[in-house]
């Protein structure tokens, strides 16, 4: 064992869901910083490859955007091997794609919640079967999910991502227990109040301070800030960590300010 800088260790590829934007993208240039090379998928593939290109220019790796839809399984093979092809040898897994549902329990639909359950929950699953064999083939393998501090708060105004991102956590457990065989490490993030695409639309529409008055540190966050706890936990710095939930919210889930 070494005290030395490890964040880019190992230096293989990492395939990033919901790469285009937001706290993927964030990852992703977290991690094209010390040298990995990333795959970005996007239901938007024209961002994703806009993306990817930036960043091969910006910080010298090799990176690809891939077009995937994740609500559909059979989606998910093709982008792996598109993946292999434009960055290498695939090490790890950054699940961050994700919807959210603004209905609460009166605007619940059977389609609503196969298609919220299918982005973030169904996915997950099916995309680490499919690159467990590519990681088990590389020292050092791990993956990460996006999970929320929603998983833990619940939210009215959003039961299906609630509860996907609830039933993330259970997942990332039960397969850790797994992925330990083949020395694949296994991780989740619940960020807090992120400013992304996906949250500022509810930051505009409500009163200045409405979530920083109980944040502990009364701001919201910056994706980056989840990027670089991610970066740490796909590298060999969290070489003993897995099946754990870090919880990055600024002091949100612990806080009894309001």
């Amino acid at each position: 064992m070494t005290i030395s800088p490890a964040l880019g260790s190992p230096g293989t590829a990492v395939v990033v869901t919901g790469g285009a934007s937001g706290i993927g993208l964030a990852c992703a240039e977290a991690l094209a910083v010390v040298g990995r090379a990333v795959a970005l998928w996007d239901i938007n593939g024209e961002a994703a490859e806009a993306a990817a290109k930036r960043i091969a220019a910006e910080y010298g790796v090799k990176a690809v955007g891939v077009r995937v839809d994740l609500r559909d399984p059979a989606a998910i093979g093709p982008a792996l091997d598109s993946s292999r092809g434009g960055v290498g040898a695939l090490g790890g897994l950054v699940h961050a794609a994700g919807t959210v549902d603004t209905a609460s329990i009166d605007g619940l639909t059977v389609e609503s919640w196969d298609a919220g359950m299918a982005v973030h929950l169904r996915s997950f699953a099916f995309v680490t079967q499919a690159i467990h064999a590519d990681l088990a083939a590389q020292p050092g393998s791990a993956i990460v999910a996006i999970a929320s501090i929603n998983a833990t708060l619940g939210n009215a105004m959003n039961p299906i991502y609630s509860a996907a991102k609830g039933g993330m956590l259970s997942l990332v457990r039960s397969f850790a227990d797994r992925l330990a065989r083949d020395g694949i490490r296994i991780n989740s993030v619940s960020p807090g109040q992120i400013l992304t695409p996906m949250m500022r639309p509810a930051i505009e529409a409500l009163p200045d301070g409405f979530f920083e008055k109980r944040i502990l540190l009364e701001r919201i966050g910056d994706p980056m800030e989840i990027g670089r706890v991610v970066r740490f936990l796909l590298s060999e710095e969290a070489s003993y960590i897995t099946a754990s939930e870090i919880v990055v919210d600024g002091g949100n889930i612990s806080s009894q300010r309001g």
